[in-house]
């Protein structure tokens, strides 16, 4: 899953650009191959004025003759898309906001420190256990990738059920993640990763301990949560795109899984086009020949989770990408939904009591 540590700059609300080189290779496929071999092959916010152009992360968009995918923020650190892009720290700004925005970028440091260290223990811990051992490492990465998407929609419908708040794109933003990772782990079963027990136990646990830690951390601050999750899936970026760096030659002779074909190439997009909000719908299909295009597509997936991720650390920021009509304009706000907004538990509380209910629509 996760090989290099996250460097200091995290601690900034951009993100590092995550360089990957694109290949395109044809090779013969062998529909039994996997029945011929052993499993086992282990080769080496709330603003109803925000333009979709603004809404939308402005990052990678993979395309063929492109080298580099630069994840980035959709708005500059400390702005919002209502302040003209000036960002706080103005000369007119009063006392009392600067000393508020000192303390969250505090809190924002505060956090980002503590997601580093978590994610950077991990990456010490599946180095340790599994430096030779691909694919098994890949089945307990998938196992436990898709448990903050679930988290997300836990405390999302919670908060729904006692009527603080709303939030219909992001749940169903977090499902098509979850989708998107479920069938990354079949396909991870399918080349073996899961034939230890000792693996599938591993596994199961540490995804159960990650889900209690991700439901708190996301109740208590949805931006740390959603910070951690961006480190998870950064590193999943690196460790995949090393590895068909590593191993590419060798993957283009293998066949690609069935499940993968028929996920990468099959009739229904709706769903692989709903987690990749950086992108607009019908705007990637992958080809699927070979074992590495599926490691490659793997990789690309998680590049979209961590731009994602990223577009979710800013209130109200996230939106699905099919919430737009094919034909509305860039500067089109008409059909933007009026959603109620809080960050967290106690602000969800307070506003409940403070504020009127309204109707909210999904």
């Amino acid at each position: 899953m996760i090989t290099t540590t996250l460097s200091s700059t995290v601690f900034t609300t951009s993100a590092s650009p995550l360089k990957v080189n694109r290949y395109n290779s044809k090779h013969d496929n062998s529909a039994s191959f996997y029945s011929q071999i052993p499993f086992l092959y282990n080769p080496l916010s709330k603003a109803p004025s925000i333009s979709r152009k603004s809404c939308r992360v402005r990052a990678t968009v993979l395309k063929e003759n492109e080298e580099k995918v630069v994840v980035e923020e959709s708005f500059p650190a400390k702005t919002s898309p209502g302040d003209g892009g000036k960002g706080s720290g103005g000369d007119n700004e009063p006392p009392e906001s600067s000393s508020s925005d000192a303390l969250e970028r505090w809190a924002i440091k505060f956090e980002q420190s503590v997601n580093i260290f978590l994610t950077d223990s991990v990456i010490k811990i599946l180095d340790t256990l599994y430096h030779d051992r691909e694919y098994p490492r890949f089945f307990v990465l998938e196992t436990i990738a898709r448990v903050p998407y679930f988290a997300f929609m836990s405390v999302l419908h919670m908060y729904e059920s006692f009527g603080w708040w709303r939030r219909a794109d992001y749940i169903k933003v977090h499902f098509a993640e979850s989708w998107n990772e479920m069938h990354h782990l079949l396909i991870m079963e399918e080349l073996g990763g899961n034939a230890w027990w000792i693996d599938r136990f591993l596994a199961q646990h540490i995804a159960i301990a990650y889900y209690i830690m991700t439901v708190l951390m996301y109740v208590i601050s949805p931006r740390m949560a959603y910070h951690f999750s961006e480190c998870v899936e950064g590193h999943a970026f690196e460790t995949y795109d090393k590895f068909i760096k590593a191993q590419g030659e060798e993957l283009k002779k293998l066949p690609a899984p069935e499940v993968a074909v028929k996920y990468y190439t099959g009739g229904d997009f709706y769903l692989f086009d709903e987690f990749q909000t950086a992108r607009t719908p019908n705007s990637r299909r992958p080809k699927i020949e070979n074992l590495y295009d599926v490691f490659l597509n793997i990789r690309d997936d998680e590049a979209e989770h961590c731009k994602t991720m990223k577009a979710c650390q800013t209130r109200g920021n996230l939106r699905s990408p099919h919430s737009y009509p094919e034909d509305a304009s860039e500067d089109d706000s008409q059909n933007v939904l009026h959603e109620a907004d809080c960050e967290g538990i106690v602000d969800c509380i307070k506003k409940s009591v403070t504020s009127p209910p309204a109707n909210q629509n999904i």
